[in-house]
């Protein structure tokens, strides 16, 4: 069976250094086209890459001698799908553009999730409001991630939801460097330090999961009715957003019944037998000084939601540490699996 053709935009970036690693040797996609700014058109990648390459694995092979592309869908007409890494600047024209000519768009940008026709979409948790992409009036869709930070916490959050309901939540993060791109947080400002504001993260930590967890009506997402109360930290953690969470719930359970509610969840993505889809999606620690960073970020290959401490809360009912990889689970791991269910789905034509 052929592969489907598609595109990196921002290729060169922390996001499309990811998605470039993920899609070596996929068998559902193939990569024929890097687009990056004009400071890097018309060379090849693994010229512009030589010291820009920030991840431990070489730069796969079939993205060497690519010649890199601003990002225009005239430059890129063969392609049926393309994963955008671009920064939130010119992310939001760009997609326009592609969905515009055709091309369906996974991004990892801010720019359209608050579009009610534009799901938010995390596979497993709400793989249903694929229905909304029928309203959307260019002939190339646009999907979107969550924000990096909540991704794990949506996962969690869903069976609890289902299963018990939920009035309200609390969250604290404790947000990785990489989060903020290459090159980052100056180093004086992160080494020894806690920075107590990220701009823009905790509107997003407060709204995004209520449309990730929202229904579906009338061709557009409606959010889910509870309330989210977020604090939103940089950290000196390379990768890995770690956050802790406390929840009230509409009937209380208990703490063996969130455990198994979390052990048992499962979506689409494991059905379907997806390529990227991590078993489990969710691995709880029973150690209390679980989950780190350090030991857990790479579970289920960056994939696996990693959660511990679950104990009572005496303002809510109940409290618990969330771990997820912030460039894979977050970002570009989460976009693939996205594009591999569009494509089981049929939804790629």
């Amino acid at each position: 069976m052929s592969r489907v053709k598609v595109a990196v935009l921002g290729a060169t970036g922390s996001v499309g250094q990811r998605f470039i690693q993920l899609l070596d040797h996929h068998p559902f996609f193939e990569v024929t086209h890097l687009c990056a700014s004009e400071n890097s058109a018309g060379k090849t990648y693994g010229e512009v890459m030589k010291t820009r390459w920030k991840i431990s694995s070489d730069i796969p092979a079939y993205a060497k001698n690519l010649v890199i592309t601003t990002p225009d869908p005239a430059k890129t007409k063969d392609v049926v799908l393309a994963f955008s890494g671009l920064d939130s600047n010119v992310a939001g024209e760009v997609e326009k553009n592609y969905a515009n000519a055709g091309i369906h768009i996974i991004s990892n940008s801010k720019n359209h999730r608050m579009d009610p026709t534009v799901p938010i979409l995390s596979a497993e948790v709400n793989s249903s409001h694929l229905e909304v992409l029928t309203s959307q009036k260019t002939k190339g869709k646009i999907i979107t991630n969550s924000n990096c930070t909540i991704m794990g916490v949506t996962i969690s959050l869903k069976p609890l939801l289902d299963r018990f309901g939920i009035e309200s939540v609390m969250l604290f993060s404790m947000q990785a460097i990489s989060g903020a791109g290459y090159p980052g947080v100056p180093t004086m400002d992160i080494l020894g330090n806690v920075i107590p504001h990220i701009g823009g993260e905790e509107e997003k930590a407060e709204i995004e999961p209520l449309k990730c967890l929202g229904k579906v009506e009338n061709g557009k997402i409606l959010h889910a009715d509870f309330s989210i109360s977020a604090h939103c930290n940089r950290v000196p953690v390379f990768d890995g957003h770690t956050v802790c969470v406390s929840v009230k719930f509409k009937k209380k359970p208990s703490r063996e019944e969130i455990i198994s509610s979390w052990k048992d969840f499962s979506g689409e993505p494991q059905t379907l037998g997806l390529p990227l889809a991590p078993n489990p999606v969710i691995l709880f620690r029973e150690e209390e000084d679980r989950p780190q960073p350090r030991l857990d970020l790479d579970t289920g290959k960056g994939m696996t939601t990693v959660i511990g401490r679950l104990r009572p809360d005496p303002i809510l009912d109940w409290k618990y540490v969330v771990l997820s990889h912030n460039t894979i689970r977050g970002a570009a791991g989460a976009a693939l699996l996205n594009a591999e269910l569009l494509y089981k789905k049929k939804f790629l034509g």
